[in-house]
């Protein structure tokens, strides 16, 4: 199986993943656990089992140079985008927190293109119109229904945990080809732990661990594992084959995922707004993956790159 190949499948699988989360951390969120709590959990989990992996099958040493780099992606990448993420789910809906975050492949472009320089083609752009379209159809055709009342405040820190997600993920490109993904989130995960610890160690002492169903329990486990340990690893290891445009696209098949999950509990229906939706956001993943034939290919330690995601890095 070829290396893209292989990105795609992990992408398609993390955001399966991220589809169930929004539901799944809500009822977290909104019951025996608060969000930054969470956050804690989710970051202490993390660096447990990446540091284990590391451990057991890594054991790559880390120039001390990047440590300012990898501060920083904690920052984005977990601080940041987390305690938005589960603070904004929490005082707005499913749904609207949906349709914040599928503004981030938007977001990613621009980042890309003032730090790496990546290049908007016509097509791309094309491409993120199309899939965006595609993803707000699938949400509006509802939403009137369904989030009234929401807040406003919770939707902004949904858009400031795209916004920071967006950063992380062209921040970190230019290390996928110093580090094995282990390295990186062990890194990422001990800096983010430090960073949210003085946010949620009130909120966690406030748990009641007593009281807590097995229900509860096996949701916090999917958001602490699934979640977070693997989902992530998947995320970074599609970004060695592409572009973060590409992967971050990727989050279009979330509305689409969230759906099918409904029909399969027997929470939803479906009609031809979800179906003509749906093809949209393929359609929109697959213009955002475009790349000519002729579009020149370096390869750098093994790893496949286009040419316009290795301008100004720092290799």
């Amino acid at each position: 199986m070829k290396s893209s190949v292989r990105a795609h499948l992990s992408l398609f699988v993390a955001n399966l993943i991220y589809a169930a989360s929004f539901t799944i951390a809500k009822k977290v969120t909104g019951g025996p656990v608060h969000p930054f709590a969470l956050v804690i959990l989710r970051a202490s989990g993390a660096v447990i089992l990446f540091w284990l992996t590391d451990f057991l099958l890594v054991k790559e040493k880390t120039d001390r140079k990047d440590i300012p780099r990898f501060i920083m992606l904690a920052f984005f990448g977990v601080a940041l985008n987390q305690m938005m993420f589960l603070k904004g789910l929490d005082l707005t809906s499913p749904i609207n927190a949906s349709i914040m975050m599928i503004t981030s492949p938007i977001l990613v472009l621009i980042i890309a293109a003032i730090v790496i320089r990546e290049r908007i083609t016509f097509i791309k752009s094309a491409g993120i119109i199309l899939g965006f379209g595609g993803a707000v159809m699938l949400m509006m055709g509802k939403t009137h229904q369904t989030v009234r009342g929401d807040s406003m405040t919770g939707d902004l820190c949904v858009f400031i945990n795209a916004l920071s997600w967006g950063a992380y993920l062209v921040l970190v490109k230019p290390l996928m080809f110093k580090y094995n993904t282990v390295t990186i989130l062990r890194w990422v995960f001990l800096f983010g732990l430090i960073m949210v610890i003085p946010f949620g160690l009130g909120q966690l002492k406030e748990v009641q661990w007593s009281g807590m169903k097995q229900s509860d329990v096996f949701n916090v486990l999917f958001v602490i594992i699934a979640t977070t340990y693997v989902a992530y690893l998947l995320n970074i290891y599609a970004l060695k084959a592409l572009s973060p445009s590409v992967v971050s696209a990727y989050i279009y098949l979330q509305p689409l995922l969230t759906t099918i999950i409904a029909l399969w509990m027997g929470s939803d229906h479906l009609d031809l707004l979800k179906v003509v939706s749906a093809a949209m956001i393929f359609g929109g993943v697959f213009m955002v993956s475009h790349r000519k034939r002729d579009q020149p290919v370096l390869k750098d330690n093994g790893i496949l790159i286009n040419r316009e995601d290795s301008e100004g890095q720092a290799l």
